[in-house]
């Protein structure tokens, strides 16, 4: 009659791996003291707490626009009105307009950084703008399906196409700071408030 041999180090480690188990496994349904109730209850509160203050948001928090960006028209025009009247009930046009002789240095610097950016932002697109072109011109090359290399032309006609839009944009950003440039010239700018 054969014995099965079972060694007692064996025997004790899967001792010792079931009671780690057990002692692991115990505590997990205590620890789950608040039902399914109690925590639906407290997202409501919480959720009524929220939608008790609503936040408004206005124009002085969201800042002033980005450079080169479009003005949004509001879908209202009698919330534009009240937006616009000063808080004094002074009329619009008791405000004076800026003098025209009072263009500083932030004045001359902030429209030349305004033209840089923009002239930054349109020589970046046109790089990426030919790397795509380039890009789709290899591929249209090593396609051998007809289909697919009509889309890939009209991708690449359509991309060549904006390339030469921004190209123009480019030309006449450097037109335009050119002009900046010598509009200062001609108002007697000091050099260093173009920099």
């Amino acid at each position: 009659m054969a014995t099965l041999f079972v060694p007692r180090f064996r025997a004790a480690g899967s001792l010792w791996l079931l009671a780690t188990c057990v002692s692991v496994l115990v505590p997990l349904p205590a620890a789950a003291d608040q039902s399914l109730a109690d925590v639906a209850r407290k997202s409501e509160e919480h959720r009524k707490a929220e939608s008790a203050t609503p936040r408004l948001y206005t124009n002085k928090d969201l800042g002033a626009p980005l450079a080169g960006s479009a003005p949004v028209a509001p879908a209202d025009a009698s919330a534009t009105k009240a937006a616009d009247a000063p808080a004094d009930g002074k009329k619009a046009e008791d405000k004076k307009p800026a003098d025209p002789a009072a263009k500083d240095e932030a004045y001359w610097s902030g429209r030349l950084k305004a033209l840089n950016a923009k002239l930054e932002h349109d020589t970046t697109f046109a790089d990426a703008l030919q790397t795509k072109i380039n890009s789709l011109s290899t591929d249209f090359v090593n396609r051998d399906d007809p289909a697919q290399r009509a889309t890939l032309g009209r991708e690449r006609q359509k991309s060549m196409a904006q390339l030469a839009a921004l190209q123009k944009d480019i030309a006449a950003g450097n037109e335009a700071i050119a002009y900046l440039h010598e509009e200062a010239r001609r108002a007697g700018v000091p050099a260093g408030w173009l920099r």
